[in-house]
């Protein structure tokens, strides 16, 4: 009997580190997203703005982990960290977080119940959040002063993203009315999208993007290379940000259901990238690359919401149907003159909406107006809060470059270098 109890702890503390390997793992993958986005970006500016895109990038992946550790975790997890953060904030130098892990005793005597370190946890919920605040960064580029991006990213990632997302994963009404998102088409993504959306109407468009007499101009990226870089960087990290939210793959029945996770995002991203080339070679006459790579990022959040569910075949769909609709919305939002340099509006927001919705497809759970409930309060909630942190920026610090240093690019304005110097010319 003393023999058999020692062979299930040993199997119970097998798993736990397996879990949490795994867990800490597929939290890494989302953290190569920060350069994915990074890449994207990158290349879908003009080399004139290049340098700063980067600064704000590594800038923000910071800021977020940093936020997030402080006070983010403690609001959209309450209690998981002994009380949470703030009760904690003298044992920084002592190791502020591991205080509060499990002990292999509290594990043995959980059953399988505990089955990965909070601090894993911890790990992957941090990239999350970065990537919330990464999806802004893109929608307002070329044109936004870099520090008052920053000081926004304090707020987004501090208490605007976490709020909602207890409402959801931390235990909150979502969660008790049933709402269902996966892996955060609607926490992580509509909310980064929703976030952008109020700054963007609040920045305005970059000089020259539209004409008087209502045509629109196109403004091409500097690096086509260095963008189709980042959304393969994107599709690969994606791997992590749904597969990990299995939360585990120690035993059959999990393990099988992470394989399927990784089949169905990677038929949405094919299914997206496809039907968004077929669409722009339909209506502009030709393949057009950047709405491609959008294509594929759009079948990737579209199935975001539920990557467990759905056969493989209808992933595809799913995913395709996404890359339909960003083409159709970075044309509706460019006539609206909604200026999204890299359309992640489009990508995150409208296609969020619609992962949050194609839950109601494979889901027998899912209520659709429930995911409606969920679509408005995430919604409401962000766009909202960020309008007021916004406007708030904008009539004390200033949110826009001047129109001189917008022409010579904010390379050199905000980071005081080029990251092409040989080849970049003011326009």
């Amino acid at each position: 009997m003393e023999a058999t109890t020692e062979i299930a702890a040993q199997v119970t503390e097998l798993s736990y580190a397996l879990d949490t390997f795994y867990f800490l793992v597929m939290g890494a993958l989302v953290m190569w997203m920060a350069a994915g986005f990074t890449m994207l970006e990158a290349g879908l500016v003009r080399a004139k703005n290049t340098a700063e895109i980067l600064t704000k990038n590594v800038g923000l992946y910071s800021i977020a982990c940093i936020m997030y550790m402080l006070c983010g975790y403690s609001i959209m997890y309450p209690g998981d960290f002994a009380g949470g953060i703030f009760q904690s904030i003298g044992t920084i130098g002592s190791g502020l977080l591991t205080s509060s892990d499990n002990a292999a005793a509290d594990v043995i005597a959980s059953g399988g119940d505990t089955y990965y370190s909070n601090l894993s946890d911890f790990f992957f919920q941090v990239v999350f959040v970065a990537t919330a605040m990464s999806i802004v960064s893109g929608a307002v580029a070329e044109r936004m002063k870099l520090w008052a991006f920053f000081a926004f990213a304090v707020v987004l990632t501090g208490f605007i993203y976490p709020v909602q997302g207890f409402w959801k994963w931390g235990g909150g009404f979502l969660q008790e009315a049933g709402f269902l998102d996966f892996a955060g088409s609607g926490v992580v993504h509509l909310c980064g999208a929703a976030a952008a959306l109020a700054g963007v109407l609040l920045l305005g468009a970059r000089k020259g993007k539209y004409g008087t007499s209502g045509q629109i101009n196109a403004i091409p990226g500097c690096n086509l290379p260095l963008a189709t870089l980042g959304t393969l960087i994107l599709w690969l990290g994606w791997f992590g940000f749904n597969g990990g939210s299995e939360l585990k793959v120690s035993d059959v029945g999990e393990a099988n259901a992470v394989a399927l996770v990784f089949v169905n995002t990677n038929m949405a991203a094919a299914g997206g990238l496809v039907f968004a080339l077929l669409l722009s070679r339909f209506w502009f006459g030709k393949a057009d690359l950047t709405m491609a790579l959008n294509g594929a990022l759009a079948g990737l959040v579209a199935i975001t919401a539920e990557p467990l569910t759905p056969e493989p075949i209808l992933a595809t769909v799913i995913g395709a149907v996404g890359g339909l609709l960003v083409v159709l919305s970075i044309v509706g939002l460019d006539k609206l003159k909604i200026d999204d340099p890299v359309g992640a509006i489009s990508v995150h927001g409208v296609v969020g909406i619609w992962g949050v919705l194609a839950v109601c497809l494979s889901n027998p759970e899912a209520k659709f107006g429930v995911q409606l409930l969920g679509i408005a309060s995430i919604f409401a909630w962000v766009f909202g809060v960020s309008l007021v942190v916004w406007f708030a920026l904008k009539k004390s610090f200033g949110i826009r470059v001047s129109e001189e240093e917008e022409y010579e690019g904010v390379d050199i304005s905000e980071c005081g270098l080029e990251a092409y110097p040989e080849f970049t010319t003011a326009e």
